[in-house]
C-alpha cells in the first residue's frame, strides 16, 4: 500500500529573518512512517525542515517543504499517486501579508489599504516599540484533497486545547463529514506529552480512543489494513 503522511509545522515568513509559526515536532508522524515502513508499507513524508522524521529506509520518500503554498503545491500531485493520506501536519491557518508600526495603523482612515501592501526590505525595522502585523487565511488542504483524488483514503486530524471530550468528538465528526474523511484523530493538546497522548479516531460509526504516539500509529495501521486481516 502506498501511503502518503504530512507532518511537522509550517512556517510563514514575516521577512527574511522572522517567521510566524507553530510549535510541532512531527515526532507523531515519525512514529506513524516508521510503523507503516516496517510492516511492509511504502510511505512518501512531506515535512518541514525542522520536523523529526525516520532514518533512511527503502520504501521511504522524504518530501521537505517550508509554508502553506509548497506544500499546497506539492500535495495535489502526490494525492492522485497514493492509497492512502494521513494529513497530521500543523498547517498555518494564517500568512503574514504586511508589518508596519502602530501610529500608522491608528492614524490610518481605511485600514484595508494594508492588505495591498507588502513589505519591501529584507529585514523590518525593529526600532519601533510596537508594530502592527496584517494576516491572511490560508487555504484548508484537508478540504481540497477529496476534489483531488475523490478514492483516496483521508486521515485528519483535529487539535483543541483544553476543552470537554464531547465537544472534540463533536468538531472532529463535523470535520469528518465536511471532508469526507474515513477517520480523524482527534486530540487535546493539554492531553499530549512525551510519555503520553490521549487521542481519539472517530469514524463515522466508531469511536476509538488511544493513549500513546505508538497506539495511535498501531490504530491507523489497523485501520488500514482491516481488509486484508478479514
Amino acid at each position: 500500500m502506498n501511503i502518503l503522511i504530512t507532518s511537522g509545522g509550517t512556517s510563514e515568513k514575516i521577512d527574511q529573518v522572522r517567521s510566524i509559526t507553530n510549535h510541532s515536532t512531527g515526532q507523531l508522524g515519525k512514529i506513524i512512517s516508521e510503523t507503516f515502513l516496517t510492516k511492509g508499507d511504502h510511505v512518501t513524508l512531506v515535512t518541514t525542515p525542522k520536523a523529526t522524521r525516520p532514518d533512511s529506509h527503502p520504501n521511504l520518500t522524504v518530501i521537505l517543504v517550508e509554508n502553506v503554498a509548497s506544500l499546497l503545491k506539492t500535495l495535489e500531485p502526490l494525492v492522485y499517486t497514493h492509497d492512502v493520506l494521513i494529513h497530521a501536519m500543523a498547517v498555518s491557518d494564517y500568512s503574514p501579508i504586511y508589518m508596519t508600526d502602530f501610529d500608522s495603523v491608528a492614524t490610518s482612515s481605511n485600514l484595508t489599504e494594508f492588505l495591498h501592501k507588502t513589505n519591501s526590505e529584507s529585514k523590518i525595522s525593529s526600532q519601533d516599540d510596537v508594530q502592527v502585523l496584517f494576516l491572511k487565511k490560508t487555504p484548508k488542504i484537508i478540504s481540497l484533497v477529496k476534489n483531488w483524488n475523490p478514492d483516496i483514503r483521508l486521515i485528519g486530524f483535529k487539535l483543541l486545547v483544553d476543552v470537554a471530550d464531547e465537544e472534540l468528538l463533536e468538531t472532529a465528526r463535523a470535520s469528518l463529514i465536511k471532508n469526507q474523511a474515513e477517520l480523524i484523530v482527534a486530540n487535546d493538546l493539554t492531553e499530549i506529552s512525551n510519555q503520553e497522548h490521549k487521542a481519539y479516531l472517530v469514524g463515522s460509526n466508531t469511536t476509538i480512543q488511544a493513549h500513546s504516539k505508538k497506539e495511535i500509529a498501531q490504530l491507523l495501521y489497523q485501520q488500514m489494513h482491516k481488509e486484508e486481516r478479514q
